[in-house]
C-alpha cells in the first residue's frame, strides 16, 4: 500500500514537472526574440539597406525556386523584401492566390497576429524601372503607396501592369516551372488580390484558416537569402 501512494505521489509530481515545461515553453516561444521583431514594425532591424543584389531562396510544397533581387529596380521594395526574409516573415505562409498566366501571390503571414500587425505597414512607391515580363517579382497594391508585404510573381507576360506603377524587384531565375505548378484551382476564392477587399478572413485565420477552407493550396515553407 505504502509503495502505492509513493509511486501515485511519484507519479503526479512528473506530471505537475510536466505541465511547467511546457508551459515555460510556450511562454518562451511567444517572447522569442524573433517573434518580438515580426510584431514590431518599427525594430531598428527593418530599416537594413539590402545588397546591391542578393538572392531568395523559396522552398514549398512543390519544390524550390530561386529569385534574384537587385536593388536598382526598386530598392525600397527590395529593402523591405530582404528583411522580410530574413527575419522569417513569409515561413508557413500560403500562396493564397495563384491564376494560370497571371500571377501567383503571397506575402499574408500564416501567423495572424504578425497578419495583423503587418497589414497597414505602407512604403512609398518605386519608380518602375523594369517591365513585369514573365517570372518578375512585384509588390501588390491598391494605389500609391499603398505597398506592404503582399508580392507576386507574373506568370505571364503582363507588361500591361506597368503603366499602373507596379515595379518589380527582382525575377525567378532558377525553378520557374515550380511557380507554375502552384495550385490555381481556387482562382480569387481563396482571398483575391489586395484591391477586392475579400482578405479578412486570411488575416483573422492566417495558415489554420486556409488549410482548412482551402486544403489544396501551395505551402511556402521557407524563404531564406542565399549566396549570390
Amino acid at each position: 500500500m505504502v509503495r502505492l501512494v509513493r509511486c501515485v505521489a511519484r507519479t503526479f509530481i512528473l506530471l505537475v514537472f510536466a505541465c511547467i515545461v511546457i508551459s515555460e515553453s510556450g511562454a518562451s516561444s511567444q517572447t522569442s526574440p524573433k517573434r518580438q521583431i515580426l510584431t514590431n514594425p518599427r525594430h531598428q532591424i527593418w530599416t537594413e539597406r539590402a545588397p546591391d543584389g542578393f538572392r531568395v531562396q523559396f522552398e514549398t510544397s512543390k519544390g524550390k525556386f530561386i529569385i534574384e533581387v537587385h536593388r536598382d529596380w526598386a530598392s525600397r521594395g527590395a529593402d523591405r523584401f530582404y528583411n522580410l526574409v530574413r527575419t522569417g516573415f513569409f515561413d508557413d505562409s500560403r500562396f493564397f492566390r495563384v491564376r494560370p498566366n497571371f500571377i501567383a501571390q503571397f506575402g499574408i503571414p500564416g501567423d495572424p497576429q504578425i497578419a495583423g500587425v503587418w497589414k497597414e505597414q505602407k512604403m512609398p512607391d518605386d519608380p518602375v524601372r523594369q517591365s513585369n515580363t514573365r517570372g518578375t517579382i512585384a509588390y501588390a497594391m491598391t494605389g500609391p503607396d499603398t505597398r506592404t508585404t503582399q508580392l507576386y510573381i507574373n506568370i505571364g507576360d503582363n507588361s500591361r501592369l506597368d503603366s499602373d506603377g507596379f515595379a518589380p524587384i527582382g525575377r525567378v531565375i532558377k525553378g520557374m516551372e515550380i511557380v507554375d505548378q502552384l495550385y490555381s484551382g481556387y482562382g480569387e476564392g481563396a482571398g483575391g488580390g489586395m484591391r477586392g477587399d475579400k482578405q479578412g478572413k486570411i488575416f483573422a485565420g492566417g495558415s489554420a484558416y486556409l488549410d482548412r477552407e482551402f486544403p489544396k493550396l501551395d505551402k511556402l515553407i521557407r524563404a531564406s537569402v542565399v549566396k549570390m
